[in-house]
């Protein structure tokens, strides 16, 4: 994805270490390392699937076969959103991704909206992430007995992510390669071998609500609307990239289109192996297409352990995010200047904030019982996750139609234009599917935001004032 035609920032220099480590050059080298294609790669489809995967076929069943077309339709808007974020990279190679985007184009107050909203989605899905992993650690060791041993083992797994990023960037991708082969392998087993096991009987209809055909691929796709979030990823990581104007835009397609294959493949591979009546009711459908394909019973085990495992390699990588796009922030003097400062090439106060709030809303899921403000605030982020993107691509388009020669590539003006378009209606598609009530929670989440962007930029003016 080389840009000869563009003019822009000249690569960020090699990692030597950030300024307050207490150790030396070599010893931070050591343990910040910039991530390569395969790692950055490993971020973005670590990033995108989660555990809802293993829910997915058993989600979209009801509405029959014609969900695949929505998977489709989905994946292509997700495919130029991708495309537009690896565009926006290869001009402005900065950590931050959305954040610098909006920036860019509107100024300081679109760009905190976008790291504002980024940075909520990011420790509230932790605290989400972490709660739905006890519910398959439960399958292996029973830590649901009680409410207080289920939320240990919520903390401990929120931890154990946290400390391979206090360890360094090295570590990070360390575990991200690792997490990404162990969830991978077993999924696509389901996906390819389910394909061996494939009877056409169980598909059960083409379209199975009593909807119109344009209406039913609506309503799967405001299921699956979600599934593609995390498409970001090594855009927000980008100061940590080897090569970043080459490898994020490249890192960014390759990890979406392998998540898309595993998601269409394993949705097929399930849909076709076990009976769609069965499958309409199933709480576990990949565990369900195992012991299909295998016999036995032992598929509720497996499936658990692949499941405990994608969600700890994503909580790894949205722990790494939640911390870049305040660091960025926090370099132009927008979050407080605390977020600005690495170690080992991780921005550590933004962690170990992001692991205190996400722990405290940990606490709050199992001690407040049915209160459903948890259930609420993992809305409020099908909502803010969205902010951004919708933020970035607008960006993309300004920067088209304002004609910026050092971030406009005439020769391929056309299809950024087009690619832009369809990036930004697949963003308003997802806040459309948000739905009114995660709006209008989201809405107020970014109004509290405004009162720290005034703080925060009066702060900004009157330091500038004063060094005068």
């Amino acid at each position: 994805m080389h840009d000869t035609g563009t003019v822009a920032p000249s690569d960020p220099a090699p990692d030597q270490g950030e300024p307050g480590e207490g150790h030396s050059a070599q010893g931070a080298s050591r343990h910040a390392r910039r991530f390569g294609l395969p790692i950055a790669t490993c971020l973005v489809m670590g990033n995108i699937i989660g555990g809802g995967i293993f829910l997915l076929p058993a989600s979209v069943a009801p509405f029959g076969t014609i969900s695949l077309v929505a998977f489709a339709v989905l994946t292509a808007g997700a495919i130029a959103l991708a495309l537009v974020f690896g565009r926006l990279a290869q001009r402005d190679p900065r950590t931050g991704g959305p954040y610098v985007y909006a920036r860019a184009a509107f100024g300081d107050f679109a760009g905190f909206l976008a790291a504002w909203s980024y940075w909520i989605t990011t420790w509230v899905s932790n605290a989400a992430l972490a709660v739905a992993a006890v519910g398959y650690l439960d399958v292996l060791i029973p830590v649901n007995d009680h409410k207080w041993s289920a939320c240990a083992a919520a903390l401990v797994l929120q931890l154990l992510p946290a400390l391979a990023n206090f360890a360094g960037t090295r570590y990070v991708g360390a575990v991200q390669l690792v997490a990404t082969v162990l969830k991978f392998v077993p999924l696509l087993l389901v996906a390819v071998g389910g394909l061996f096991f494939f009877d056409s009987a169980n598909l059960g209809p083409f379209q199975a609500s009593d909807d119109s055909p344009t209406g039913a691929v609506s309503a799967a796709a405001a299921i699956l609307l979600f599934s593609y979030l995390g498409v970001e990823s090594a855009a927000v990581s980008a100061g940590e990239v080897r090569d970043p104007r080459r490898n994020v835009g490249r890192a960014t397609i390759l990890g979406t289109l392998g998540a898309a294959v595993v998601y269409l493949l394993g949705t097929l591979a399930v849909f076709g192996t076990v009976a769609h009546e069965k499958l309409v009711a199933s709480t576990a459908p990949f565990s369900d297409a195992v012991d299909v394909m295998f016999g036995g019973s032992w598929g509720g085990t497996a499936v658990a352990c692949a499941a405990l495992v994608s969600m700890v390699g994503a909580l790894n990588g949205w722990t790494l995010l939640s911390a870049q796009t305040p660091y960025a922030a926090a370099q132009d003097g927008l979050f407080p200047s605390a977020f600005g400062k690495k170690k080992r090439g991780v921005p550590t106060v933004g962690v170990l904030v992001t692991v205190v709030l996400a722990s405290l809303l940990t606490v709050y899921n199992y001690t407040a019982g049915s209160g459903g403000v948890f259930e609420s605030l993992v809305l409020i982020t099908t909502f803010t996750a969205t902010v951004p993107y919708l933020l970035a691509t607008a960006a993309q388009i300004y920067f088209l139609v304002s004609g910026q020669r050092d971030r406009v590539h005439r020769g391929r003006l056309v299809r950024d234009s087009v690619l832009a378009g369809a990036a930004f209606a697949f963003s308003m598609w997802l806040v459309a599917g948000s739905g009114y009530a995660a709006v209008y929670q989201g809405v107020l989440f970014l109004f509290v935001g405004v009162l720290v962007y005034a703080w925060m930029a009066a702060r900004k003016q009157r330091a500038a004032t004063e060094g005068h």
